[in-house]
């Protein structure tokens, strides 16, 4: 496919390297310029343009530069009506894409993440996913959603990331004190949480460590007994209030 890609941060650098691995044809805008540079020497079926070159050379376009700057950015470039254009913004309605892409088509919106390369990484989206899916399945866990409010929560929700990742480290520090190779006490811990949740559903991972008196279920009661999940669910509260607002 030829593959243009409008913005080139974080997440749309860490997209890229996923697509390119399946040999598209994939042309970025050189904003940023480090990251869109990286990009071409790293992939030699990437290449750089500006942004109107990008939709020039390109049938299929994801976006990805800040919603606020998104109407400025699109409105002023020509599109074709033989194009798709796939929003990454999480801030934009495909309502107002579709509008600012004229005549081309916004069908769908993807939020990768930052391990979008890595086999099974998991991506939100919403509206038609058809060609996403034939994209990216099934090396990515595609996580549909149906409507705003479905994905408003679902961004809402993934913020479990940071401190689930915060407490990992704070567990690892603690480990590292009291062993003699602290790194592979953190790649332990790591493995160790990572594996168990990919193994299948929380509930009955739950009641497994749930052992009367066991380590597991003795550091959770602590926990729950300081209001750390009282204040998880209070936090996503409060996310999940302010994403629109």
């Amino acid at each position: 496919m030829r593959i243009g890609v409008i913005g080139c941060g974080t997440i749309a650098s860490a997209l890229v390297p996923r697509l390119a691995r399946d040999g598209h044809d994939i042309v970025v805008s050189e904003r940023s310029h480090a990251h869109s540079s990286a990009l071409s020497l790293a992939h030699e079926n990437v290449s750089v343009a500006d942004n109107q070159g990008v939709v020039d050379r390109a049938d299929l376009i994801f976006v990805a530069v800040m919603a606020e700057a998104a109407e400025g950015v699109l409105t002023n470039l020509e599109f074709r009506s033989d194009q798709s254009v796939i929003s990454m913004m999480a801030g934009a309605s495909l309502a107002d894409l579709n509008l600012w892409v004229s005549p081309a088509n916004a069908p769908a919106i993807l939020l990768p993440f930052p391990n979008v390369a890595t086999p099974g990484a998991p991506v939100i989206a919403m509206g038609d996913v058809m060609a996403l899916r034939g994209m990216l399945e099934p090396d990515n866990l595609i996580y549909t959603v149906k409507n705003q409010a479905e994905l408003d929560a679902a961004l809402a929700a993934q913020a479990v990331l940071s401190p689930a990742v915060a407490m990992v480290e704070v567990a690892s520090m603690w480990l590292g004190d009291r062993v003699a190779d602290p790194a592979a006490g953190e790649a332990f811990l790591r493995a160790l949480v990572g594996s168990n949740l990919m193994a299948g559903p929380c509930a009955p991972l739950l009641d497994a460590l749930n052992t009367t008196g066991g380590y597991n279920q003795r550091l959770r009661q602590h926990m729950q007994g300081g209001g750390t999940l009282d204040h998880l669910t209070e936090g996503l509260n409060t996310l999940g209030g302010s994403i629109r607002g």
